[in-house]
């Protein structure tokens, strides 16, 4: 498909057909998706389980798909998951991990995987998949590894950088012709905007109360 050759009836013709012959499965994953971002946003652990429940779907899918590549994001994000969830968790004793900004290290950290993840992506994809868009995905998967270790470190700036992803995320779905997904990752991106501000006020309600 190329950007700008259909016409919105029949960008909505094809968005119709997408919904109603996807099947049960891909929508309990959506769902389980969307559940897990909006506990995301107002800073709820139970954002976790949900986001497991869905990643494990989602590669089942990619791989009926044949979408290796993708199927290796995904296996990131649960393994973060996982992480984040164990590291969010109160321990007996410890105080829970509260939302907050984050460092300079932390900010060099992500970066960091943003530099050594994308050219790492980029090979991958050229070398052994048959992407036709090796740069574009690259971006878009290591900007959602930094914010989703962010995410994991309950930083706030997780927002920002999973939403870098989101951005280039959407028009990339559009031109393979996934309209579900790129209207799911629009409203992701809506989501993770008031998520930032939700996380700010939370933060800001934590320092005056301290």
């Amino acid at each position: 498909m190329v950007i700008g050759e259909a016409l919105p009836a029949d960008w909505m013709d094809e968005l119709v057909v997408q919904l109603t012959g996807t099947p049960l499965l891909h929508w309990v994953g959506v769902a389980c998706g969307v559940v897990q971002v909006l506990l995301a946003k107002t800073n709820n652990v139970l954002l976790y389980p949900f986001g497991i429940a869905s990643i494990v779907i989602t590669i089942y899918v990619l791989n009926e798909a044949g979408l290796y590549a993708e199927i290796l994001l995904n296996l990131y994000y649960l393994v973060m998951s996982v992480y984040g969830w164990a590291y969010w968790l109160k321990r007996s004793g410890d105080e829970p991990v509260k939302a907050s900004y984050a460092s300079a290290r932390e900010w060099g950290i992500a970066l960091l995987i943003v530099a050594l993840g994308f050219p790492v992506l980029y090979g991958a994809l050229v070398r052994f998949t048959d992407s036709t868009v090796p740069v574009w995905d690259a971006w878009v998967s290591a900007t959602a590894w930094a914010g989703m270790w962010l995410l994991a470190k309950r930083k706030i700036e997780n927002w920002i950088l999973l939403n870098v992803s989101n951005a280039f995320a959407i028009p990339l779905f559009v031109y393979k012709g996934l309209h579900l997904y790129a209207l799911l990752t629009l409203f992701l991106f809506i989501v993770a905007i008031f998520g930032y501000f939700e996380w700010k006020r939370i933060i800001n309600r934590e320092r005056a109360g301290a």
